[in-house]
Parts: structure tokens; sequence; C-alpha cells
């Protein structure tokens, strides 16, 4: 049986040597040091809140990119929660919920490359994407996922069969307009080509 890896970092040694004991009684779950994590490595952080200190461990994890992060709070608002998926947390489970065998199941969750939230927090989080995308995005023709508006236009008349003059034809642009906005595409989100662009907008449900 092939163990999954996890380290354990918290503010106290009383908590992070708890969590480690719960975890070193699954057989499917490896616990080394915090700092031996080696890729695909799942570390979990355990936290009152996210404070500054918790988001300056968090990043430097993050940044270090060899671990998935699960973020293990006391206590999470909207805004700690936004900050830790942008730091890179993919996982979060409230420490009153965090037993043995909800540990486990998330650790093996996160190292099979799914995201596991409470579906309280999940609805919160889209929630806040949501308004982003509304007030922020929106107003400035940005996507989520870093297209424009007419990025996604275009993609969309190329992946229906038009070649770059009816697509300018349609759109009323000129031909050298939209070829830039291809080659703007493609080399922002380093893509091949335009079919791979299109591939790209399709799976990101853009087009």
């Amino acid at each position: 049986m092939r163990r999954v890896t996890v380290s354990v970092h918290a503010e106290d040694p009383i908590s992070r040597l708890g969590v480690e004991s719960q975890l070193r009684s699954r057989p499917d779950l490896w616990v080394v040091e915090p700092g031996q994590e080696t890729p695909g490595t799942v570390a979990l952080v355990v936290v009152d809140t996210l404070d500054e200190a918790a988001t300056r461990l968090l990043r430097r994890l993050h940044r270090a990119g060899s671990a998935k992060l699960v973020l293990v709070p006391a206590r999470i608002d909207d805004a700690g929660l936004a900050l830790a998926v942008e730091h890179g947390v993919v996982g979060v489970v409230r420490r009153a919920e965090a037993s043995a065998e909800r540990l486990s199941h998330i650790v093996l969750a996160v190292a099979r490359g799914e995201g596991a939230l409470p579906a309280d927090l999940l609805g919160r989080l889209m929630a806040q994407m949501g308004r982003l995308q509304r007030q922020v995005l929106e107003p400035r023709g940005l996507t989520l996922l870093g297209l424009s508006t007419r990025e996604v236009d275009v993609l969309r008349l190329v992946a229906d069969g038009f070649d770059t003059r009816e697509i300018a034809s349609k759109l009323s642009y000129s031909e050298r307009t939209v070829k830039n906005i291809l080659h703007d595409v493609t080399s922002r989100l380093q893509l091949r080509n335009r079919a791979h662009a299109v591939a790209y907008a399709l799976r990101n449900g853009l087009i």
C-alpha cells in the first residue's frame, strides 16, 4: 500500500504533537517532520485564526512548492478564506471537526488532487468569487480566468470554425486586431496555438 506523506505545522508543540498522534494511527499515512516535505506531501497548518504569523507560514510553504496545503483553523471568516486560497490552500477542516477520520479523509482527498472544503465555506467562497466577477472584473472587461470579453468573443468564433477575416467582419475588428488578440492570449497563457487556446477556453467553461 502506497502511503501519503503528511507534515503538521502548528503554532504550539502540543497542537502539533496531538494532530501527529492522530495521523500516525492511520496505516495509509506517513508523518514527517516540518521542513522534510517532498513533492506530493500534504502539509496541515493548524492555527487559531489566519493572523499575520499564519499567513507568513502559508506563504512560505506555498512558495516552497513541494506541499499541498490544508488549513485547520479554529475560526475562519470570509477574508481569511480568500487569503487562504490565495496562498495555495486546497483543503480546510475546522479544528472542532478535526477527528482522525476526518483529517485522514481530507489528506487523502488532497493527495489525489481534489479540493476539500466544508459546504458552508464552499458556498461563501463561491459568493466571494461572484462578487469579484461582478464588481471588479466585469467593469474592466475581464473574467476570473484572466480573459477579456473580447478575447472570449474571438475564441468562441475560432471554435465555431471562422477564419481571421470572418471573425474580423463579425466583430467589426481589423484582421490585424484579431491576430493580435489571439497572439496575446496564447503568449500570456503559454498556449501553443489557436487550437490550444480554444481547448483552454472550453475546459474552463468560457465558451
